[in-house]
């Protein structure tokens, strides 16, 4: 009887990085459990590409910064694919610019809750399950904007911020458990929600002389989650050809 493929749970991955990050380890030969909020058809879309490229994928809705969504969403990935082997936390909300004059606390409250309890919600969904099986990797996509320190951005870079301090802390409490925390850093990446913006300007303070691509974040990602990554834990990995 073949052996059931590892389990990888991508949220937000109907579009976007998630997509392709998603699409990328079902290439690699893991089932896929692409998570999405709204985007039923999005989420669909990228399961049969998937399927239609051989892979393994199914699409679970949930909101995961709502902490009952979360517990059903781990059950029934568990239920239906198997124990989360790789955890991608992806999911992100608005970004907007806010000057310090009109910063409130819940701008501040509105990053956290993607960046700071949600991944918090998903590890301690997944854990129970890693550590019976003494393995697992947690895979979280920050952002470079914690160092380019871009004005107007400060509550979203203090989540950001917090979202990387974290990842250390759990490297260090999770490795005893042949766990594994890392953190993705992106720079720039255009995808479909940047169409039509001038990319110019930005790629000239890029040393490699391009944009980015969701190609370049899924390729660090799948590194991570592969066998070649398993001794590397509590690092941020910036994917930014040099912009920082």
């Amino acid at each position: 009887m073949a052996k059931a493929p590892p389990v990888a749970l991508v949220t937000g991955a109907s579009r976007g990085l998630g997509a392709v990050i998603a699409s990328r380890l079902a290439a690699d030969g893991l089932a896929v459990a692409v998570n999405y909020r709204s985007d039923h058809a999005g989420a669909e879309e990228v399961v049969s590409g998937i399927r239609a490229a051989g892979g393994l994928a199914e699409a679970f809705p949930a909101d995961v910064t709502d902490e009952p969504a979360v517990t059903a969403l781990i059950a029934g990935v568990v239920d239906r694919l198997g124990q989360v082997e790789v955890l991608v936390a992806n999911a992100t909300g608005p970004q907007p610019a806010v000057s310090i004059e009109d910063l409130t606390w819940q701008a501040h409250l509105d990053q956290l809750l993607f960046f700071v309890k949600s991944p918090t919600l998903l590890v301690q969904a997944v854990l129970p399950g890693m550590k019976e099986r003494r393995g697992g990797r947690i895979i979280q996509i920050g952002s470079d904007v914690v160092d380019r320190k871009l004005p107007g951005m400060s509550a979203y870079i203090a989540a950001k911020g917090a979202q990387h301090a974290m990842t250390q802390a759990w490297a260090r409490e999770l490795g005893p458990h042949g766990i594994t925390a890392n953190i993705v850093a992106p720079g720039w990446i255009p995808v479909e929600r940047h169409g039509g913006l001038d990319t110019s300007g930005y790629r000239e303070q890029v040393p490699l002389g391009r944009m980015g691509t969701p190609e370049d974040v899924a390729a660090a990602v799948s590194y991570l989650a592969s066998d070649g990554g398993s001794f590397i834990t509590g690092e941020r990995i910036t994917v930014n050809g040099g912009h920082t």
